[in-house]
């Protein structure tokens, strides 16, 4: 008799709560406001403050049962060793940076990454962290840069706006043989439509703000560390984390210097709301692939456009990547007006997309690039990141596709 599949993707993740042992035989983790959790011996407790117990908790600033229950479903999305929830995703980032680097390392960074991220790029230079930016569509170049005190490299899986895929297989295999952290921010493509241990990331960001949460009501983010590298051979781990098997020392000095000392704890009020919407994750990204697709191909045949940036069209640079590694090509797709000037009036023109920064809605947002989300990059960055004054980024989202074409086309009608 063949033995039955194991569950997949999405019939994992609406059932972990319940296959977990959640209290009471509720389908849902509860959510957990308690600050502190006792226990019946001290020496349980000294447990879990050294690391040597298996679960448990003791202050909430590092973690509830119900951020535990929401990091089970993050690594199960992206098949991981753990994961650790953040109150941002840009926390989870800086975390990765500032905890697991010091100063006189060295960092290789996409050219391409999200505005908020490139200016922490300059906090990290300010603290004595050398930092390179290279086109890592190019593994090449990512090779040229290194150097004998290189640690990681940090890239986009699809990068915010511009849409750029990187060589991921090739710079995988340069990190495996150097014994590099290769961390990849998977937000845009999300663990459904991409899994990063698959081209040996040894580190994933997730911001849930986008993808996983999916309806712009709750701030989250994650790292997930999916198990291939080896940091026994990593020289940052603090002396105390560095007992036991060393496929858990990077996570925990992750939650203790870069949650407990920082800070940046992700509520249980939040991470419930997260974890809701984790479990539509596959259903929307599927649909909201699909719309983006359809309005990136009839932006591209539109006169008044110059030019449409999206993983899936033919037209893009990297698109026999984003046939290699990708489900769907995500909600996220650029374009620009031939005549830059309309950039603005026809944001404005528009009447379903909602002008407001932000990802990975139910909604359809849009937003002028150059003016907004890079405009303290400055001129010269953007013009390195393929950032035109003309850009404007749409973060695609459940409308019917009939509704968000008709609202394009009356928009471009005066152009």
């Amino acid at each position: 008799m063949t033995a039955p599949s194991p569950p997949r993707f999405t019939t994992r993740i609406v059932h972990a709560d319940r296959w977990g042992g959640a209290e009471q035989g509720a389908v849902h983790q509860p959510i957990h406001t308690s600050v502190q959790y006792g226990h019946a011996r001290v020496e349980d407790l000294i447990a879990v403050f050294q690391g040597t117990a298996k679960g448990g908790f003791n202050y909430a600033r590092q973690g509830t049962p119900t951020t535990a229950a929401l990091e089970s479903k993050i690594t199960q999305m992206e098949q991981g060793h753990g994961s650790i929830v953040f109150a941002t995703g840009m926390a989870g980032i800086c975390a990765v940076f500032l905890t697991l680097l010091k100063a006189g390392d060295h960092l290789v960074v996409s050219q391409f990454v999200f505005g908020n991220t490139n200016s922490a790029l300059g906090t990290l230079a300010d603290l004595g962290i050398a930092v390179s930016t290279v086109d890592v569509t190019d593994a090449a170049q990512v090779a040229a840069a290194l150097r004998p005190n290189t640690r990681m490299v940090f890239l986009e899986t699809i990068a915010n706006p511009g849409t750029q895929i990187p060589d991921l297989d090739g710079i995988g295999a340069l990190c495996k043989q150097h014994g590099l952290l290769y961390v990849v921010d998977n937000t845009v493509a999300s663990p459904y439509l991409f899994r990063a241990a698959s081209v040996g990331a040894g580190l994933v960001v997730n911001s849930l703000t986008k993808s996983i949460g999916g309806h712009g009501d709750a701030l989250g983010g994650a790292v997930t560390d999916t198990g291939l590298y080896d940091w026994s051979g990593h020289p940052n781990i603090f002396a105390a984390y560095r007992k036991g098997d060393p496929k858990g020392w990077g996570l925990q000095q992750l939650r203790k210097k870069g949650l407990r000392d920082m800070g940046a704890t992700l509520s249980s009020q939040a991470a419930h709301q997260l974890a809701l919407g984790a479990e539509t994750l596959a259903l929307r990204m599927e649909r909201s692939s699909a719309s983006a697709l359809a309005l990136a191909q009839w932006l591209e045949q539109h006169p008044a456009i110059a030019r449409v940036l999206y993983p899936m069209l033919p037209s893009h640079p990297q698109h026999a990547q984003a046939r290699r590694h990708l489900r769907a090509g995500s909600w996220l797709l650029s374009f620009e007006p031939r005549d830059p000037a309309q950039c603005l009036p026809l944001c404005n023109r528009l009447r379903l997309p909602i002008r407001a920064t932000g990802l990975a809605d139910t909604r359809t947002l849009i937003i002028p690039v150059a003016h907004t989300i890079f405009w303290e990059t400055g001129p010269a960055a953007r013009a390195a990141m393929g950032i035109t004054d003309g850009m404007i980024r749409l973060s695609v989202g459940l409308e019917e596709i009939e509704d968000l074409l008709a609202d394009f086309e009356q928009a471009l009608a005066p152009a």
